[in-house]
């Protein structure tokens, strides 16, 4: 991939068809939910990027078959257990794979899940202290990545109160372990707080399909029996994050774009920025991030067009991503033009302001896929936009500048920031 792509805005709306790839959420679920089902699981419609093939090689070096037939399957066959593997799992910055597959707590031996440096950087202490609760043995000296999880094969805990304050991936990794229990666990949310819960019922709603007992009971308690997982064929809907990207685009332009499926039709919680998107230039005046945590990038990149000033509120979990979400997304916006986002404690203030008032930009993204791909809107409507490492994409939309330019954007390559390439 090149070091830079500079976007050319369109003369035109741009139209025409571009499929979101599959979602990194069910896709990394169903990965591992298959891999602790006895028999072979066929998932189609599945994402094949970084993070997935993170998930994909860890569980192989855990004795898991999985074959990949085509672009967007795997063949997931295995015992229904997972074995100590040889080496440290390395997951790159994979947080939904660092946190699921805690699961090794299933495995017979031990295992150390660790990342790259960002990933060491992103907490994981409050799924540690749930496990430990549990009685299985884990430790994370630094509250971060790796962490050492020693696996007997099972536990025998009964009840356990996890903190899901910083991420909802906490509560849905020990729901996903509860089903290898020994007998049935009583989950419960400490406190009130939690990141986009819409996500927990996905994790619910995936292991129901992989034959798992989950009984929702109130709003902060699960029940989980054991029993483990069956292997099941799964069709994986596309990823609602990346369609917001889609969905910007074609307001932004005054487009039409089909993705191949109804907004209606999602069952991820970011597929709710559609009923905003689609009022745009008159979004809310505040808008709660909490629950669309990965559509904030791309909502915060139209409120700089919107007709008035947009508040998002409910940022704290946009902190401990990839990268600093609210830091890079203030930062980078203000690169465009002086003051367009102010941030303040997890509040980020988006004041639109007339187009002349833009400058071209050379935009950092951090490694994190989601800036690149929502500060790239920007250069729909402001000429000069240049994203650094563009290749960042490839950790959950690969295909994201090829589709942009299948739908009309220009984009022009460079090989450093300044030579530009053909």
């Amino acid at each position: 991939m090149a070091d830079a792509l500079t976007i050319f805005p369109p003369c035109h709306p741009l139209r025409g068809r571009a499929t979101p790839p599959g979602s990194k959420s069910i896709t990394n679920r169903a990965l591992l939910l298959a891999a602790l089902s006895r028999g072979s699981s066929r998932l189609t419609g599945a994402l094949k990027s970084d993070d997935t093939r993170y998930m994909a090689d860890a569980l192989r070096a855990m004795g898991v078959s999985v074959v990949e037939p085509d672009a967007t399957s795997f063949i997931v066959t295995a015992t229904g257990r997972l074995h100590a593997p040889a080496a440290p799992l390395f997951l790159g910055n994979a947080g939904t794979a660092v946190r699921f597959l805690t699961a090794a707590a299933l495995a017979d031996g031990p295992v150390v899940i660790t990342g790259d440096t960002y990933m060491q950087r992103r907490p994981i202490a409050p799924l540690v202290a749930a496990l430990r609760s549990l009685g299985i043995l884990a430790e994370a000296s630094t509250g971060c990545p790796p962490v050492t999880i020693r696996g007997r094969g099972g536990f025998d805990g009964d009840a356990v109160n996890v903190d899901a304050g910083l991420s909802s991936q906490y509560i849905s990794a020990i729901l996903m372990l509860a089903a290898g229990g020994r007998q049935s666990l009583r989950v419960a949310l400490k406190g009130d707080a939690i990141g986009a819960r819409g996500y927990v019922d996905l994790t619910c709603a995936a292991m129901r399909r992989f034959g798992a007992q989950v009984e929702e009971i109130g709003t902060a308690t699960w029940m989980v029996q054991p029993g483990g997982y069956r292997a099941t064929d799964l069709d994986i809907e596309p990823d609602a994050s990346a369609a917001t990207y889609l969905w910007a685009a074609e307001a932004l332009t005054g487009g039409s774009i089909d993705i191949g499926t109804s907004p209606r039709r999602f069952t991820q919680p970011d597929a709710g920025a559609y009923d905003l998107i689609r009022h745009f230039p008159h979004l809310p005046a505040e808008i709660d991030g909490s629950q669309m945590q990965d559509a904030v990038p791309t909502l915060a990149v139209l409120a700089a067009f919107n007709a008035e000033p947009v508040r998002f509120v409910g940022l704290a979990n946009l902190r401990v991503k990839e990268c600093d979400r609210v830091t890079a997304l203030a930062t980078e916006l203000s690169r465009l033009s002086p003051g367009l986002a102010i941030e303040e404690a997890d509040v980020l203030t988006v004041t639109p302001t007339s187009p002349e008032c833009f400058r071209p930009a050379r935009i950092q993204t951090y490694s994190d896929h989601r800036i690149a791909m929502s500060m790239a809107l920007v250069g729909l409507r402001v000429p000069g936009v240049t994203i650094l490492d563009p290749g960042c994409v490839g950790k959950t939309y690969p295909n994201y500048w090829r589709d942009l330019g299948s739908l009309g954007v220009m984009l022009e390559k460079l090989d450093s920031v300044d030579h530009f390439i053909q």
